[in-house]
C-alpha cells in the first residue's frame, strides 16, 4: 500500500480498494487530478524559488525542493508500505546526506486542513525518518489564496502518528479483503474517477442516495425505518412516509411527496408534471420577442470567470444553424474590455430576458456591473432580466434523473455535446493548458464546449415552453 491509497481511504474505502485492485479499464480520467497536479507544481515551484528537482540525486545534492521520490519500508506487523511525498523541502538539521534534512510538504486546495493532509504528512514522516536517518518534528501544508502562498506548520506528534498507524492497519485489512460497499455520501463521488463504475451498481441495487434530495443522513433515517431501496420508497404513501420524516418538521409531508414521486419517476423512467402554470406562462411571455442564453466558464479557486458565452435567439423556433453565438474571453489584464463587451451585448436588446442554468451566471453579471460602478437601481434592473431555468425545471417537473444538473437534464432530453466526456472541470483544464502553452486549440475546445452548454440550456428552455404551449 502507498500514500495514495491512504489518501483515497480517508475519503472512501471503496475508492482505495479500486485504486489497488480495480480494473483500470473501468476508471475514467479525471481532469480534477490533472488540475490539482498543475496547481500543486506551480505553488511548490514558487515556494522553492524554482529550485525543484526529481528523485534521490536531488536529495544527495541538497536541492531546496525534491519531487518524484518513492520510499519503501516496513511498518507494523510487517506491512509493506511506500510513500510518494508530494514535495520534500530542505531545512536545517542533520541527515545521512550532510548538515541538512528534508521535511514533507502537501498541497491544500481550499481553506480547510483535513485528516487527509495530516495523515499524508504523518505517514510520509514515518518512512522518511529512517530513510534519511533524521528525526522529523513537523510538516508543511501549502495553499494558495488570492495568488499568494499560505504556509501552515503541522507538528507530527505521537498522538497523530499513532492514529495514522491504526488507519494504516485498517487500510491494509481493507485492501486484503473484498470490495467495500458504495459510500452512503454520494456527493463525494462527483469528482471520483470510479464514479461511473459505482453508479452502475448503485442504479441496479436501487440506492436511496441516487434519489435527488436524499443525502446520506436522510438515507440512514429511511433505512432505520425499513425503507432500504428506491422500490420500497416508491411504494409508500405520503402520509406513511411523512410520519417517519419528523426531522423536517412542518415540511415532512411535502418532502415525503417529493421523495416518493422522485423515486417513482426514477424507476418508471417517466417525468411527473407539477402543476405550476404561472411559472411557465411567465417564461412564455418573457421570451416572446427574443432572448439571450448565457453561460460562463470559470476557475472558482482563483475567482476568475475566463469565458462568457452569449447565444442570441430572436425566436424560440429559429433553426440552430441560424443562431448567433458570441464568446467573450476574459483575460485578467484586460477585464475592462471584456466587461464593456458584455454590457454592450446585454443593452443592445435592453428588454430581452437572459436565460441561464444555475445561479453563478447571474452573480457573475452583478459582479461585472459592480466593477463598472453601476448604481443599485441599474444593478437591480439588470438582475431582474435573468431567469434561472434550473429553478423553473425543478418547480415544474419531477424528472426520472438522479440530479438536475445541466448535463443530466439536457442529455435526458437528447442533447449531445460535440466533444465527448466534457465538463466544466475539463474546460478549466484546457484553460490552464492554454495559459501555459498559448496553443489556440485549447481555446477552440473551450469555446465549443461553452457554445454547447448554451445550446443545452436552450434545449431545456424549449422543453419547458413546448410543454406549456401544449397545455395552452
Amino acid at each position: 500500500m502507498n500514500s495514495l491509497h491512504l489518501k483515497s481511504f480517508t475519503r472512501c474505502k471503496r475508492k482505495a480498494w479500486l485504486d489497488f485492485k480495480g480494473k483500470k479499464s473501468y476508471e475514467v480520467w479525471s481532469p480534477h487530478k490533472a488540475i490539482d497536479k498543475i496547481n500543486q507544481f506551480q505553488i511548490f515551484s514558487e515556494f522553492c524559488n524554482g529550485e525543484i528537482y526529481t528523485g534521490l540525486k536531488a536529495c544527495e545534492n541538497g536541492y531546496q525542493g525534491v519531487i518524484g521520490l518513492k520510499i519503501k519500508g516496513n511498518l507494523l506487523q510487517n506491512i509493506n508500505a511506500e510513500i510518494r511525498p508530494q514535495l520534500l523541502v530542505k531545512t536545517k538539521g542533520k541527515s545521512k546526506w550532510g548538515q541538512y534534512k528534508y521535511i514533507p510538504v502537501v498541497y491544500k486546495l481550499g481553506h480547510k486542513t483535513t485528516k487527509e493532509h495530516l495523515f499524508d504528512l504523518a505517514f510520509s514522516s514515518m518512512l522518511l525518518e529512517s530513510f534519511q536517518e533524521s528525526k522529523i518534528e513537523k510538516g508543511l501544508v501549502i495553499s494558495s489564496f488570492d495568488e499568494k502562498a499560505n504556509i501552515e506548520e503541522i507538528y507530527l506528534n505521537k498522538k497523530l502518528r499513532k492514529k495514522v498507524l491504526n488507519v494504516l492497519l485498517s487500510l491494509n485489512e481493507c485492501l486484503e479483503g473484498f470490495m467495500p460497499e458504495i459510500t452512503q455520501d454520494r456527493k463525494k463521488c462527483t469528482i471520483c474517477s470510479w464514479q461511473k463504475f459505482c453508479d452502475k451498481e448503485a442504479n441496479e441495487n436501487g440506492y436511496l442516495t441516487d434519489i435527488d434530495g436524499i443525502g446520506s443522513k436522510t438515507a440512514s433515517l429511511l433505512i432505520t425505518n425499513g425503507i432500504s431501496d428506491t422500490k420500497t420508497l416508491a411504494s409508500y404513501s405520503e402520509k406513511q412516509l411523512g410520519e417517519k420524516l419528523s426531522k423536517f418538521n412542518h415540511q415532512k409531508y411535502e418532502k415525503a411527496s417529493i421523495f416518493i414521486k422522485q423515486a417513482q419517476a426514477y424507476i418508471s423512467g417517466k417525468p411527473y408534471c407539477i402543476s405550476n402554470e404561472n411559472v411557465n406562462n411567465y417564461l412564455l411571455e418573457k421570451i416572446c420577442s427574443g432572448f439571450y442564453i448565457f453561460d460562463i466558464e470559470s476557475n472558482p479557486d482563483n475567482k476568475h470567470d475566463f469565458l462568457y458565452g452569449f447565444l442570441k435567439i430572436n425566436n424560440i423556433f429559429t433553426k440552430q444553424e441560424d443562431l448567433i453565438y458570441k464568446p467573450i474571453l476574459n483575460l485578467k489584464n484586460n477585464k475592462g474590455e471584456s466587461y464593456r463587451k458584455i454590457i454592450e451585448i446585454l443593452f443592445s436588446q435592453n428588454e430581452w430576458p437572459v436565460l441561464h442554468y444555475g445561479e453563478t451566471e447571474k452573480i457573475a453579471i452583478i459582479n461585472v456591473a459592480k466593477n463598472l460602478n453601476f448604481s443599485f437601481e441599474e444593478i437591480d434592473s439588470l438582475a431582474s432580466r435573468f431567469i434561472d431555468l434550473h429553478t423553473l425545471i425543478r418547480k415544474s417537473w419531477i424528472l426520472p434523473l438522479k440530479n438536475y444538473g445541466l448535463k443530466t437534464v439536457s442529455n435526458w432530453l437528447g442533447f449531445e455535446w460535440m466533444q465527448k466526456n466534457v465538463s466544466g472541470s475539463k474546460a478549466l483544464y484546457w484553460w490552464i493548458q492554454y495559459q501555459i502553452t498559448g496553443n489556440e486549440i485549447f481555446l477552440k475546445k473551450i469555446i465549443q464546449y461553452n457554445k454547447d452548454d448554451c445550446l443545452a440550456t436552450l434545449k431545456i428552455a424549449e422543453y419547458l415552453i413546448k410543454n406549456q404551449l401544449k397545455k395552452n
